[in-house]
């Protein structure tokens, strides 16, 4: 106890977070490694609770596909069995002869052709309820397209900071002392300027005999760079106002801690500013190493290699 209160002399814990004190009732972790806050909503349906348009633009690529591919498939499989059950003999085109498999065959590639509004010409409505239904599977076809082309466009024309941060944050040795180090790097061809980053500390501890969480902005060596175009290390000195000031790699392990890394920069191609963020606890703190270096020029010295492949190599390194 007499070594938090000496924490809590050393730093000055700021409230403005977004994050619950009540330590007992928060669970895990405060944000995802992916950046994403670690809540799950409740008190309301699923349907009001999630906005399907967010989720389509930041799902995975092949999820997107996937969703895109079996929406596809399953609302031709619903028209051509509409079809089927009418009676193929109300398409003109078509041959009644062959197995019903072959038949549903038959009516789904029509349902195929009028939903993307094809419509090769072999094959046509005849009467009334045929020809009502293909009508509005063109229309459902029309404006389906209309949506998937939307979410298309969005997802490529929606600002990303195309960044990626080192798996692990580490206590390294820094001029004479020691430091917390993170590494991150941009690994798409983009150009980032004006780049700010800010560290937010959150820890688990007890005060007045009631377990509450504490937060701390971490100062840094160097909060904005021109360009974010190689690595860039975001370095908290531990020094006598820092609140790890006098942690040791034991009260790490001891102590339930986070970091919140926020980086913010601008993208000159999109005319905007982009932001990335992340998360580390205390159980992902590599004690006494070093980040390698992960650049540096090329065989006749005319450019500067990126060795992404590096961004997480370290070395071990005395304290």
């Amino acid at each position: 106890m007499a070594f938090l209160k000496h924490i809590n002399s050393r730093a000055k814990a700021v409230t403005a977070t977004g994050f619950g004190t009540n330590a007992g009732s928060y669970g895990g972790r405060f944000i995802n490694k992916d950046g994403t806050a670690n809540v799950v909503k409740h008190g309301m349906s699923f349907w009001n609770r999630i906005s399907w348009y967010h989720t389509m633009i930041a799902m995975p690529r092949w999820k997107f596909l996937t969703v895109l591919i079996g929406f596809y498939a399953i609302v031709n499989l619903f028209f051509a069995g509409l079809y089927y059950f009418i009676g193929i003999e109300f398409m003109n085109g078509i041959d009644s002869n062959g197995t019903e498999l072959e038949k549903f065959g038959k009516a789904y590639f029509f349902s195929a052709q009028t939903f993307t509004t094809v419509g090769y010409g072999h094959i046509s409505p005849n009467g009334f309820l045929t020809s009502a239904l293909s009508s509005i599977e063109a229309l459902a076809g029309l404006l389906s397209f209309g949506i998937a082309t939307g979410l298309f466009f969005g997802r490529f024309s929606k600002p990303t900071a195309y960044i990626k941060f080192s798996h692990n944050a580490l206590i390294a040795p820094f001029k004479n002392a020691t430091a917390l180090m993170i590494r991150l790097a941009p690994f798409k061809n983009t150009t980032l300027i004006d780049a700010d980053a800010s560290i937010t500390l959150g820890m688990s501890i007890e005060e007045d005999g009631i377990m509450i969480n504490k937060f701390y902005t971490l100062e840094l060596e160097m909060r904005k760079i021109n360009s974010l175009n190689l690595s860039w290390t975001l370095v908290h000195p531990i020094n006598e106002n820092s609140p790890f000031f006098g942690f040791k790699q034991e009260d790490f392990d001891a102590i339930d801690g986070e970091i919140m890394v926020f980086i913010k920069a601008f993208d000159d191609m999109f005319a905007t500013t982009v932001a990335s963020r992340t998360s580390y606890t205390f159980k992902e703190f590599v004690y006494g190493a070093k980040f390698e270096m992960m650049y540096g020029e090329n065989e006749d010295n005319t450019k500067t290699n990126l060795y992404l492949d590096k961004l997480n190599s370290y070395y071990k390194s005395a304290l």
